[in-house]
C-alpha cells in the first residue's frame, strides 16, 4: 500500500488538451505528443499520482495498462470540468473494508467531519485581515454552531445537515460580502463565483477520491450523504472538512484579479469559463490544493485506520486549514 514518503514523490498532472494531442507511453514514460508527434510533455510513470484530462485527446491503451501497472488513476472531464469516466488504480478486494462500510449505520463520523469543515469555515473568517461588524457576527455564529455540533442530542442525520447548512449561509455571505455574493447553488452555475467554486470543488473532488481509491473504499457509500445512484457519497463526505481551501482561493483569487468576471461567457444562463482560460484557472486551483497534498493524505490514512480499528470518535482525524496539519484528539478540545 501506498505510503506517505510515496506519496510525497507522486506527481497530478493537469493536461488541457488541443487538437491532435495524444497521450501514449514510451520505456514506463507517459508521452504527450501533438498533432504532428512532437512531444509536448514526457514524465516517468513511478512519479504519477493521477492525470486530470480536461477535453478531449487520443488516449492509448498502452498507457491504460501502465496505469494499472503502476498504480495511477486517470480522471477525465469535459472543457466545463464535467466528470464522465475515471480509470482507478488503486488496491482492490479489501471485502474487510467494504463490510464495516456496509455495516456502519451511526451518525458520529458525520458529526466530526462537519464539525471540522464549521472550525475551518470560522478559521478562514479569522484570517481576513479587516474585519468589520458583520464579520465578527459572522465568526461569533459559527463558534456557536461549533459548539452545537458537538452537543450529544445532535444525534439524527437531518440535525447536521440542518447545521451545516446555516453556518454555510452565514460563512459563505461574509467570504463574499465585496463580491455581490446572492447565495450558493451547486452545479447551477448562475454566477461566476459559483462556477469558480464548482471548478475548484471538482478539482479537489478528483484528488480525494484518488487517495480513498488507494484504500479500495466503497466510495459510494457514505456516512452522511445517503446513497445516491451513481453519487460518490463518501468523496462527498470527506470533502467537507478540506472545502474551505477552495473556498479561500476563490476570494484570493477575485482580490488579486487572478480570477475575473470577464473571462466568463455565458451559455444557456450558465457561467463557463472561456477554454483559452481553463489552463490559467487550473494551475491556480491545483496550487492551492497541492500546498495541502501530504495533510490530505495523512488525513485520510488516519480516517481509514481509525474506521478498520473501530476506534472511539476522538481518534479520527481533524483538518487545519490555516496550519495546514492533521491532528487527532480535537474535536472534544473544540474551539
Amino acid at each position: 500500500m501506498l505510503d506517505i514518503n510515496d506519496f510525497s514523490q507522486k506527481q497530478i498532472i493537469v493536461f488541457n488538451p488541443t487538437r491532435g494531442d495524444k497521450i501514449s507511453y514510451r520505456n514506463d514514460n507517459m508521452i504527450v505528443t501533438d498533432g504532428d508527434g512532437n512531444v509536448k510533455y514526457q514524465i516517468t510513470c513511478y512519479r504519477i499520482f493521477a492525470v486530470i484530462v480536461v477535453g478531449d485527446c487520443t488516449f492509448t491503451t498502452g498507457i491504460i495498462r501502465r496505469a494499472k501497472k503502476f498504480g495511477f488513476s486517470v480522471v477525465f472531464m469535459t472543457y466545463s470540468f464535467r466528470y464522465y469516466a475515471k480509470l482507478n488504480a488503486g488496491l482492490e478486494g479489501n471485502s474487510y473494508l467494504h463490510e464495516k462500510q456496509y455495516r456502519y449505520t451511526g451518525t458520529d463520523i458525520a458529526k466530526v467531519l462537519i464539525f471540522n469543515k464549521i472550525k475551518n469555515q470560522y478559521s478562514v473568517l479569522k484570517n481576513i485581515r479587516k474585519k468589520d461588524e458583520y464579520t465578527s457576527e459572522g465568526i461569533e455564529l459559527l463558534k456557536n454552531y461549533m459548539s452545537r455540533m458537538l452537543d450529544d442530542d445532535i444525534s439524527e442525520r437531518n440535525d447536521i445537515m440542518a447545521i451545516e447548512g446555516n453556518a454555510a449561509r452565514v460563512y459563505f455571505q461574509r467570504l463574499f460580502v465585496n463580491s455581490g455574493w446572492t447565495g450558493r447553488k451547486p452545479r447551477i452555475k448562475f454566477d461566476y463565483i459559483n462556477s469558480l467554486l464548482d471548478i475548484g470543488y471538482t478539482l479537489l473532488f478528483n484528488f480525494i477520491d484518488s487517495i480513498l481509491q488507494v484504500y479500495d473504499f466503497d466510495v459510494y457509500k457514505g456516512v452522511l450523504h445517503t446513497c445516491f445512484y451513481q453519487r460518490k457519497s463518501l468523496v462527498c463526505d470527506i470533502m467537507e472538512p478540506f472545502r474551505p481551501i477552495i473556498d479561500w482561493q476563490v476570494r484570493k483569487g477575485i482580490n488579486l484579479q487572478q480570477f475575473k468576471k470577464e473571462d466568463f461567457i455565458i451559455i444557456k444562463d450558465q457561467y463557463q469559463l472561456e477554454y483559452k482560460k481553463t489552463s490559467e484557472y487550473v494551475a491556480v486551483f491545483m496550487q492551492e490544493i497541492l500546498k495541502y497534498k501530504q495533510d490530505i493524505f495523512l488525513y485520510i490514512r488516519s480516517y481509514y485506520r481509525a474506521f478498520m480499528k473501530e476506534k472511539s470518535i476522538k481518534d479520527y482525524p481533524i483538518f487545519d486549514v490555516v496550519c495546514g496539519i492533521v491532528d487527532v484528539n480535537s474535536a472534544e478540545q473544540g474551539i
